[in-house]
């Protein structure tokens, strides 16, 4: 536990009060929604800090000299700052400002990424390093003003996040934006520092279950719900084998406090071919096709609402355009195959 006293700041605003690392007060409309139901501060920072198994997490660590490296104490070396909103934490006795911590350049960005062993000459500075989540190496590069992840991985990892930001776009799907980047992929910040980003685990903890998930966003909005349906149906066709709580959430607007809807589709690395080509192109034996439809055939409301989005048919053009983008070899005809199969399946199924 953190023995920290002061305030969980979004913006320049007090939104939780924290004495002895104890939650003492929350303004529930505009504090992370970690702490509407949950009243642990030091499980906040652990969520907010680098995954300590990353190699290049333990080099950073290092170059800064951080006395403590607990995930606690990773997260409050930058005050808790993350680039994807704007909360952070404010200890007594110090007067600072959201412009005072909020990250405005990143030093250790290729050390982060590649372990790069001339950062170990730089002098230690405050960098978003500390509070890139995620298990692959990756990094923040700002860049025109806007801040861009560059992230890790094979070929076939970074095809598979490729392409399937390019089919999501193809048929109309809310995708955060991927590009390929000389041997690495990278991503915009999609909240632009203008929008606060809320991964679902701040709700649903580590729950993935379709059924829970959609319940609790249909709660709040009909098209938000119906952005999740867009959501795991792609994941479904794709076969996304690692949608967790971590890579999808909500998007908050920050004067307001109010849910504006669900974030962009983004990380689907883990995905399609990333860990090889599946065997059975067929789909007749998919498992994440009997996840989607245990959960559509038992929930009425979801399924009613889900044969009413009208989403286009992926066509087998339109999946040679994607790949046309993409400067990536693969077995084109396996991906238009497995695609156009898991399209089939689904719509068999629902009709």
């Amino acid at each position: 536990m953190v023995y920290s006293n002061g305030y969980i700041m979004s913006g320049d605003r007090e939104v939780v009060r924290i004495e002895n690392g104890e939650v003492i007060s929350v303004d529930k409309k505009f504090a992370p929604i970690h702490f509407v139901n949950n009243k642990d501060f030091t499980s906040w920072l652990e969520s907010r800090a680098i995954d300590s198994h990353r190699a290049n997490s333990r080099l950073l660590k290092k170059v800064l000299r951080l006395a403590n490296r607990d995930d606690a104490n990773t997260a409050l070396a930058v005050n808790a700052v993350t680039i994807t909103d704007n909360y952070w934490f404010k200890p007594d006795g110090e007067n600072l400002t959201w412009a005072d911590v909020k990250f405005n350049e990143n030093d250790f960005d290729k050390l982060a990424l590649k372990g790069d062993p001339d950062s170990f000459n730089k002098k230690p500075s405050r960098t978003p390093e500390l509070t890139n989540i995620g298990s692959f190496e990756k990094c923040w590069r700002l860049e025109n003003g806007s801040w861009w992840m560059y992230k890790s991985g094979n070929d076939n990892q970074i095809f598979s996040e490729l392409f399937i930001y390019q089919l999501g776009k193809c048929i109309g799907f809310n995708m955060a934006e991927y590009q390929y980047a000389d041997g690495y992929i990278r991503t915009k910040d999609f909240t632009d520092g203008k929008v606060n980003f809320e991964p679902i685990s701040s709700v649903m903890g580590d729950n993935e279950d379709y059924n829970d998930n959609f319940n609790y966003f249909n709660s709040i909005s009909k098209d938000i719900a119906a952005d999740y349906l867009k959501l795991i149906y792609l994941d479904t066709v794709c076969y996304n084998m690692d949608r967790h709580t971590n890579n999808y959430g909500l998007i908050r607007d920050i004067s307001s406090g109010d849910i504006i809807s669900l974030a962009p589709n983004y990380d689907n690395n883990i995905a399609l071919i990333a860990n090889g080509y599946p065997s059975d192109v067929t789909r007749e034996k998919d498992g994440l096709m009997k996840f989607f439809f245990e959960f559509i055939d038992n929930n009425l409301q979801a399924k009613q609402m889900f044969k009413s989005l009208d989403i286009p048919a992926i066509t087998k053009d339109m999946i040679e355009t994607c790949l046309e983008k993409i400067p990536i070899s693969v077995d084109k005809n396996f991906i238009i195959n497995f695609i156009l199969n898991g399209q089939k399946i689904i719509k068999n199924h629902i009709d």
